[in-house]
């Protein structure tokens, strides 16, 4: 009787499917979970939100998710569609995760969450951008204001000193290489890659801080993971098209000050005398008697002016998306142009993107993302560079003119004339990159899927460089130069997915998968000199030709698993092991395990915190390990030779690399306890982490005595510690219906310690920097000026060694490039129609080395070179007190690193302000418009500092990761103005 009745009711089952979507926007909700009631039998929907479960007409389905309010529906039929609400009392949020995503109260990871919305307009060029500011814990700095300029993006400290600090990015699940592939070498100028992506097509972004969940990444996540999720179309949402449009004008916000003509004149005399020099032979005496004239006949040339400009900005966006029952798009391009503030600086950028989406059958989906983008930079050089449009006009003596008599450019020493620069400078980047991702996902079970995916990041750069004649580098009869770059890294993954809900209590997520690396760089270049005239600017004009070509490649293959299990809603258990095994190593150290594991407890649920004055109490904690390959060379462990011409001009060979068999991979322990809080029914929300980072096996070049024929050699050696805390706090101070005000504020304080390091590094020109065992990555190393003496004028150093002499041996760790404490304070306001936004960043305890007074106030040192108003602050007589030495080339007064340039760094700056006002949809539906917002927005409007530089968040050498907080002619974060308009049809 009971086989016959089983079999009566499986003879009656059917295959029950549906989709379940959200009163918010219609969207489908993936990850619901659906559950037959009164049994264990159950499955998740998928991303459109669709489902499928065998069940019989009369049986009820339970759908939950978190965030949302359960609902139960009646079988009656072969489908049953249900709309879910928002639960405004629940904090529970779904999270992109590695390989997934988890409900908010199941995560035991340290996990940002990023409201790209709010930012909408800003005049950012790159996405990592967007993030400064918004995410506890992650630093990130504009090395300069120059258009499509290179950032530096640090979450949770610097693990290392010659591998990769950078996060990991991945776009819709293609990992972005962003390494710089210019090869200008501009001074300590760089170029960001992420600038080829349009922030715009971005629909969110989550990072990934802790090991828990970047260890799922393996050796690409102990720097942090960034993942950015683009906009896609909705099903069943018909068809929306969006134009987005921005104007901007942006200026600096002070410039450079020298001493006039006059000043300089008397100052460049009382050098002179102070070293001994006969009066009636000083420079500045009358032109009667052989002189340049006296000091108050001079005349001043202020060439600063002409090098900065008030820049435009503008910005088009174009795009389409909707749905059908079964597909789902997205379609959209965009145009986007920067000047720089400092000329001939541009910046303009050309980009499309197309993803799609479609239901091949109730199981089977396929889909792909693409997008390709051509941007073209107009290079000012700047940032360290003595032939810099900056330092050109900046340290050219000011009673020295700008024209010859004959009206033809005045160039005096070392610096070329300015404006020949401007008007002269051809400094040309052109890059085009393609990334696209092709997938197919199926549903074998209900809760089980597979999914495999195809993916493509392929970046090319061509620099191109012709040195006119009228400036100092092209000369006698010009120069020229054209590189040509790419990298293309391939990617297939297999991703096994399975969602099952044990009855009402249990909930069971498992995920194993597999990534096969490709990576290729391809490289060539070509030079030419002694050209016909400036007419003719291709190296095929040159009358003398050479040229170079080389080429790298790297492989990687990884398989990782990720478990997690939860119980009652309240406690979770997940962990994960990722193996990587790359081809930079040698045989036997190839391979890396990386393992995590991490547990939450939500406390609130329990009985005895009922009474608490919480609405949430959220315990997590998680410890893991993650690698690093990335920044070393393709072989470093190997022993290389080279091939090329010999001293004789034949061919001939030669060893290039000394190999180290037993490297291996660069290793970071993490560690993560944290506490999540709500209470004011959820108006406030609060967030804490206290992390540990240890990295160990360090990657590092150490030198080698050159008689055996090489400069340095890899090996794993050193450690470096990173410590810290983070605290986020978003409120919702006023909620009525007319009116609404929340605030979002975060800090985050980070400790880095270099453990272990045989041998200090020095960094920098004149070694300013210095990474020594016991103090920061991004310590200082100078002679510590104690004061000037009064009597005689003279700097007084602190003499370490008591020898009586300063030498080498007197400088030490003053300052640090890095931060003691970061965060921001973000408030938004909205009235009505009416919206108001205003954000605040800040950073202290951070020192810069001010270069441009290093050579500035030189006293007398610095040959040609002008001075800054400071140094009419010297000493000049007996009982004068002050920090600045008495005039002289002699002695160490001014030509020693010295404290004195040391300045403190921190900042608290008005990052953007926005006005923005929604038209009332009575006025524009009429021209078929549904939604129409005009904005003006204000970037870095208001600065409190104490640094003397045009500002403070400056790095000289983006392109040395080890190097943080110095500023040499660098192009200062601009001030801008714009108006935009959002229209959705």
């Amino acid at each position: 009787m009971a086989i016959l009745l089983t079999h009566a009711a499986f003879a009656q089952a059917q295959s029950v499917t549906g989709q379940v979507t959200g009163t918010k926007g219609n969207e489908a909700l993936a990850g619901v979970s659906v559950v037959l009631k009164g049994t264990t039998s159950g499955t998740f929907t998928n991303a459109e939100g669709r489902y499928s479960i065998p069940a019989t007409s009369g049986q009820t389905l339970v759908f939950s998710s978190i965030g949302y309010t359960s609902v139960e529906a009646v079988v009656n039929g072969a489908t049953v569609n249900v709309t879910l609400k928002e639960d405004t009392k629940s904090l529970d949020e779904i999270v992109v995760v590695g390989y997934g995503t988890q409900s908010q109260r199941a995560v035991s990871s340290s996990v940002s969450t990023v409201n790209v919305e709010d930012l909408r307009g800003l005049p950012v060029t790159s996405p990592d951008q967007l993030i400064q500011g918004k995410a506890a814990g992650v630093q990130i700095s504009s090395a300069s204001g120059a258009p499509g300029g290179g950032i530096s993006v640090s979450v949770r400290g610097a693990t290392s000193i010659n591998a990769s600090n950078s996060p990991l990015y991945v776009i819709d699940g293609v990992f972005i290489n962003n390494q710089s592939l210019s090869n200008l070498g501009l001074g300590g100028q760089t170029f960001n890659p992420l600038a080829d992506l349009n922030p715009t097509d971005i629909e969110s972004i989550q990072v990934l801080k802790d090991a828990n969940a970047t260890a799922i990444y393996g050796s690409r996540g102990a720097n942090g993971v960034v993942l950015i999720t683009t906009k896609r179309g909705k099903l069943n949402a018909g068809s929306k098209i969006s134009f987005q449009t921005y104007f901007g004008w942006a200026k600096a916000p002070k410039l450079y000050e020298t001493v006039n003509a006059q000043q300089e004149a008397e100052l460049i005399n009382e050098a002179f005398l102070n070293d001994g020099g006969a009066f009636a032979a000083r420079p500045f005496r009358p032109k009667a008697e052989g002189g340049r004239g006296l000091p108050e006949e001079q005349t001043t040339y202020s060439r600063i002016p002409d090098v900065f400009q008030t820049a435009k900005t503008q910005s088009y966006d174009l795009s389409a998306s909707g749905g059908s029952d079964k597909s789902r798009y997205f379609i959209g391009g965009s145009y986007f142009l920067q000047e720089g503030i400092v000329k001939p600086a541009q910046f303009e950028r050309f980009s499309g993107r197309f993803n799609f989406d479609h239901n091949l059958s109730e199981k089977l989906t396929v889909g792909i993302s693409a997008s390709g983008a051509y941007s073209h930079r107009n290079v000012s050089r700047n940032d360290n560079s003595a032939q810099g449009v900056i330092n050109s006009s900046l340290y050219v003596q000011t009673f020295l003119p700008v024209f010859n008599e004959d009206g033809s450019y005045a160039r005096h020493s070392i610096f070329d004339n300015h404006l020949a620069l401007i008007e002269n400078l051809n400094i040309q980047g052109h890059s085009n990159r393609l990334i696209g991702n092709l997938y197919a996902e199926y549903e074998i079970l209900p809760g089980l899927s597979f999914k495999s995916s195809w993916s493509l990041d392929y970046n090319s750069y061509i620099d191109k460089v012709y040195n006119n004649t009228q400036i100092s580098v092209g000369l006698p009869a010009g120069n020229g130069s054209n590189t040509q770059s790419s990298l293309v890294t391939l990617i297939n993954e297999q991703v096994l997915t399975y969602n099952k809900a044990l009855g009402d209590d249990h909930r069971l997520n498992l995920v194993l998968g597999n990534t096969l690396q490709s990576t290729k760089y391809n490289f060539l270049t070509l030079s030419g000199q002694k050209f016909p005239s400036d007419n003719f600017q291709e190296i095929a004009s040159s009358s003398i030709q050479t040229g170079s070509t080389s080429s790298s490649q790297n492989g990687l293959v990884s398989f990782f698993g990720r478990a997690s299990y939860t119980f009652r809603d309240k406690y979770s258990l997940d962990g994960s092991l990722r193996a990587d095994g790359s081809s930079k190593f040698a045989a036997g150290n190839k391979w890396g395990y990386f393992p995590s594991v991490g547990a939450s407890w939500i406390v609130s649920e329990e009985a005895f915190a009922k009474n608490l004055p919480f609405d949430q109490i959220k315990l997590r904690a998680n410890i893991g390990l993650s690698g690093n390959q990335n920044g070393i060379n393709d072989f470093p462990s190997q022993s290389l030779w080279r091939a090329g011409r010999n001293y004789q001009n034949n061919p001939g060979i030669s060893p290039s690399q000394l190999g180290n068999p037993d490297l291996t991979w660069e290793t970071t322990r993490q560690w993560n306890v944290g506490l999540d809080l709500a209470f004011l029914q959820n108006r406030i929300k609060v967030e804490a982490n206290y992390y540990s980072k240890y990295t160990k096996d360090l990657l590092i070049q150490v030198p080698v005595p050159s008689k055996l024929g090489y400069s340095s050699v890899y090996e794993n050696l050193g450690e470096v510690s990173n410590k810290g805390v983070e605290l986020s706090i978003s409120s919702v101070n006023i909620q009525k219906d007319d009116f609404q005000w929340s605030t979002d504020f975060n800090i985050a304080r980070n400790k880095n310690r270099i453990e272990k390091l045989p041998t200090p590094i020095t960094a920098h020109s004149r070694d300013w920097v210095r990474m020594e065992q016991g103090n920061s990555l991004f310590a200082f190393w100078v002679y510590d000026q104690l004061y000037v003496d009064p009597q005689t004028g003279d700097a007084v150093y602190d003499d370490v060694d008591k020898n009586g002499t300063i030498t080498t041996a007197d400088r030490k760790i003053m300052g640090n490039g890095a931060p003691d404490f970061f965060g921001s304070l973000n408030n938004t306001v909205r009235f009505k129609r009416f919206d108001l936004g205003a954000l605040l960043y800040f950073q202290s305890g951070n020192d810069i080395i001010n270069l441009n007074r290093f050579f500035m106030e030189h006293g007398g040192t610095q040959s040609g070179i002008t001075f800054f108003p400071n140094q009419l602050n010297r000493w000049q007589k007996p009982g004068d007190i002050t920090d600045v030495p008495r005039l002289t080339k002699r002695g160490n007064n001014y030509t020693l690193p010295s404290s004195r340039y040391l300045e403190d760094g921190s900042f608290l700056r008005l990052r953007s302000i926005t006005l923005g006002y929604n038209v009332p949809t009575e006025l524009v539906n009429r021209f078929k418009i549904s939604n129409l917002r005009l904005y003006a927005l204000a970037t870095n409007l208001w600065t409190l500092t104490n640094y003397s530089g045009l500002d403070p968040e400056v790095n000289v050498a983006a392109n040395n990761q080890n190097v943080l907080g110095i500023d040499h002619a660098v192009v200062p974060q601009p001030r801008s103005f714009q108006i935009g308009a959002n229209v959705t049809f």
